[in-house]
């Protein structure tokens, strides 16, 4: 979902706020598949202050993650704040400023580059999860 920035810009400086809801049905993280359950909701503010945007805001989901040892599914909310610089003209070499073109700004890629982050490394259904037995496979929470 693209964002045109450019009225900011003919301004020189300003703000623009977002309340955005965004349906996407899944996205790959290192070849995991992870679906939403519910839309993305965004909402935040665009400034411009010298030629930088500074984009601010919360994201609200839910997606299903795969336990990490009994590998079943489990609703996982999403609650996480954004907080983003953005140009078209200043070349950052230290990844703090993120490149555009034409004053736009893809929304949904800034959320799910965040999303990579926010995401737990290790997916548990639940702390107790007692995974799958070794000898058979079988889900140990459900069956001993």
């Amino acid at each position: 979902m693209n964002i045109d920035l450019s009225e900011l810009k003919n301004k020189k400086h300003g703000k623009r706020e977002l309340d955005l809801e965004i349906s996407k049905e899944s996205f790959n993280d290192s070849g995991e598949i992870i679906k939403f359950t519910k839309p993305i909701k965004f909402r935040g503010i665009v400034r411009l202050i010298d030629n930088i945007y500074e984009l601010t805001g919360n994201v609200e989901t839910e997606v299903l993650l795969p336990c990490s040892r009994c590998s079943e599914s489990f609703s996982y909310d999403v609650n996480m704040d954004i907080n983003e610089k953005l140009s078209d003209t200043i070349e950052d070499e230290d990844g703090e400023i993120i490149s555009i073109k034409n004053d736009k700004i893809d929304i949904y890629q800034i959320i799910e580059n965040n999303l990579y982050i926010e995401l737990p490394v290790k997916k548990l259904c639940k702390e107790g999860c007692k995974g799958l037995c070794q000898h058979c496979g079988t889900n140990l929470n459900h069956n001993s």
